[in-house]
């Protein structure tokens, strides 16, 4: 009899709460008993149990009183006969603690997330002005405890420090407080994780295991953009920890509301919290960065010598990629160590030719719309919005022009970026602005200028 007014109830509760929510959590319950107010269900998990209760309890409630039963109060009991299938390691998800890192032990032994780098803490983090608001934020959720913002969102472009500043966070979380689940991954292994799960229908354990997390820190998130599947998990992924008030870091290679593909209601929960850009490097960043390197180095092998002016000479030159930069001195560091040279400015720009001449500056289209954004004082929304009053359509305009001369982009590929317009808008802009440079001193002062910014 149980069974069959469970079934009747079951019916009425999957058109009352929708197809998807009915089949992840609804489904998956059994009903052990009810009796003297309390119904009793079996659960895998105890997160499925408290998630039903929380989120569907009042509805079961409502159900079982329009079939005529009176219930006050659900109970959910793990079932010890039917544990939940433990999921599969993914072959590039290893132990959350890498080999040889520093004696530091999570809480339990998940596998679920990424491995860290040991060299990416906070004490290897060379702070400049470019990064220092970043750097700060990070340094604060790693404090632990709660903080006014949640999400920390920190975007910038390649080589940056957006996965140094995160790995760092994990690290001094995990020494402050290692009773913490703390997670990171990249955005591409929560979609493999994601889509796993899927084939092996184990989604009440993949969201039991991502809604159970202290911390989760996404890194890359720009990857999941156009992805509705995974989009919809990390949605309420999301919403479920913040809820909890659980906290998220997450971080991409540009600022949520410029990310082509990503749903409106991820982007606007992303700006909930602090967003922060890491500028490009400065010289003195760079430099700073180079001579950290150095002493690294210096303490393994003590016999390193280098000549006054090549640190400043790779600074100056390389300003793109600090990655490429820190690649370029660990070269010249073992050259110096197999053959017993000092490292001197003609070694450096002989071994490292290839190196300087793929260097050489070349502007980027995120460049160009942020430079002419600050010019004009215009929002980056604004500028990919459908908006046409003057004082957003000329610095567009502007932007569009100047991609146009700075970079190796056709006008389809502009237009795209500039908030998918036709390559004929695009067409337009830059004869207008060539236009207006001829009758305008205003704007070709401007266009000179913006020029001059951006290859400097």
């Amino acid at each position: 009899m149980t069974n069959e007014f469970w079934g009747r109830t079951r019916e009425t509760l999957r058109a009352a709460i929708g197809k998807n929510n009915y089949q992840t959590w609804i489904e998956p319950l059994t009903l052990i008993s009810c009796e003297a107010g309390v119904a009793e269900f079996g659960v895998q998990t105890s997160f499925q149990g408290d998630w039903v209760s929380r989120n569907f309890g009042d509805e079961i409630l409502r159900q079982f009183e329009q079939h005529g039963v009176q219930v006050g109060r659900l109970k959910f009991t793990v079932q010890a006969n039917r544990p939940a299938p433990a999921p599969k390691a993914s072959p590039s998800a290893e132990k959350f603690t890498p080999k040889n890192a520093p004696a530091v032990a999570p809480a339990e032994e998940s596998v679920i997330g990424a491995p860290l780098d040991k060299r990416f803490t906070f004490d290897r983090f060379v702070v400049g002005k470019p990064n220092e608001l970043a750097h700060a934020a990070a340094r604060r959720v790693a404090e632990g405890g709660p903080v006014s913002f949640n999400p920390l969102f920190l975007y910038g472009g390649v080589g940056l420090g957006k996965t140094h500043l995160m790995h760092a966070i994990a690290w001094e979380l995990q020494t402050r407080s290692p009773e913490l689940k703390v997670v990171y991954l990249s955005a591409e292994q929560f979609m493999y994780r994601f889509i796993q799960a899927l084939r092996d229908k184990q989604m009440m354990d993949f969201k039991s295991l991502f809604r159970s997390v202290d911390v989760l820190m996404v890194d890359d998130v720009q990857f999941i953009a156009g992805k509705d599947s995974t989009q919809d998990e990390f949605f309420h992924t999301f919403n479920a920890l913040i809820d909890q008030q659980k906290q998220i870091i997450i971080s991409a290679d540009r600022a949520p509301g410029e990310i082509d593909g990503l749903e409106e209601r991820i982007r606007s929960r992303l700006q909930w919290g602090l967003v922060v850009d890491l500028h490009p490097t400065d010289y003195e960043l760079r430099l700073g960065i180079l001579q950290q390197k150095v002493e690294q180095y210096r303490a393994q092998y003590q016999e390193l010598k280098i000549s006054n002016g090549v640190l400043e000479f790779l600074a100056h030159r390389i300003s793109n990629n600090v990655r490429v930069l820190e690649g370029a001195l660990t070269r010249l560091f073992a050259l110096a160590s197999l053959v017993g040279r000092e490292i001197t400015l003609e070694m450096a720009q002989e071994s490292l030719a290839d190196i300087l001449r793929q260097s050489d500056r070349k502007v980027t289209m995120d460049e160009i719309m942020r430079k002419t954004c600050d010019y004009y004082n215009v929002r980056m929304s604004d500028l990919l919005s459908p908006k046409r009053s003057r004082n957003i359509a000329r610095p567009r305009q502007m932007a569009m022009w100047l991609a146009k001369l700075l970079t190796q982009r056709s006008y389809p590929e502009i237009g795209k970026r500039f908030g998918n317009r036709d390559h004929t808008t695009v067409i337009h802009a830059v004869r207008k602005i060539d236009e207006l440079k001829a009758q305008d001193s205003q704007v070709a002062e401007d266009a000179e200028l913006l020029r001059r910014m951006l290859e400097a």
